[in-house]
Order: C-alpha cells, then structure tokens, then sequence
C-alpha cells in the first residue's frame, strides 16, 4: 500500500466469507454505501466478482452517472479492492478476530492519476467521513463486537 491512504476498521458479530460475499456481489454495495453516492450495480444480481472482474456501478454526486471499476486485488474471504479510470483504489480487508471479523476499508490515491488534485478537492478527507458511515452501516448490518 501507499502512504497515500486512509483506513477505518470496525469489528462485527459475522465471519469473513458472510461478509466478504456481500463485498464480492456489486448488487449490494449501495446497502452499505456510506457517502450516499453508489445507488446500485449495473448488472445482474449474482454477479460474483474475482480478479480483473469489471462491473458498472450506478452513482449519484449531484448528477447521476455510471462507472466502470476493475477488481485489482483479490484473495477469497479476505481481501478485494477496485479502482476506476482515475486509478485510486477502494480497499476492504477482512481479518478474523474472536467472535468475528476486523473489516478495515481503505481509500487509496497513491496510485492515482493526479493524487495532488485529489489532495486540493479534500477528496481524502471527504472519503474518510464516508468511510467511517460505511463501517457503521456494515455494524448495524452484521452487528457489532462489544469491547
């Protein structure tokens, strides 16, 4: 990974591989989409994703548009990230951990094709907040692990 990067991580009351098909299903991403953009997938609902998978993405920020991503990390149950045309990566590890999983998401611009523009939007910061809903979402999906 790059130093261009933030993660959050929760940890819930599910094992990996539940979570992980829901991760590798691009129909359910909007249900756990915290920055409000992801509205749903374009193809049908038992698209399974693997390494170098491409899938469309329906989006919404201010006007609605389309998006095609590409699996570009891929360990099954563990781990699987994405990027777009603009080379930034969206990133979900699923560690287990007693009495579930660790789930960390990761946006990283390192890789991007004009990190400094992302840097001038507040792109990263902006992805933090939406992160951090997202792993809320993924909570009250799954439940929570009480410390």
């Amino acid at each position: 990974m790059s130093t261009r990067n933030v993660s959050r991580s929760v940890r819930v009351a599910a094992q990996p591989e539940e979570i992980f098909e829901l991760l590798a299903h691009p129909s359910g991403h909007a249900a756990l989409d915290g920055s409000g953009t992801v509205k749903g997938g374009l193809a049908p609902d038992d698209e399974r994703l693997c390494l170098g998978a491409r899938f469309g993405m329906r989006m919404r920020m201010g006007l609605p548009y389309r998006i095609t991503n590409e699996v570009v990390e891929f360990e099954e149950g563990r781990r699987i990230a994405w990027r777009h045309f603009g080379g930034h990566i969206w990133r979900w590890e699923l560690q287990p951990v007693e009495g579930g999983t660790r789930v960390t998401e990761t946006f990283d611009w390192g890789a991007a094709k004009a990190p400094p523009a992302l840097e001038l939007a507040k792109i990263p910061e902006r992805n933090t907040a939406s992160i951090e809903q997202t792993l809320s979402n993924v909570a009250a999906r799954f439940g929570p692990i009480e410390d």
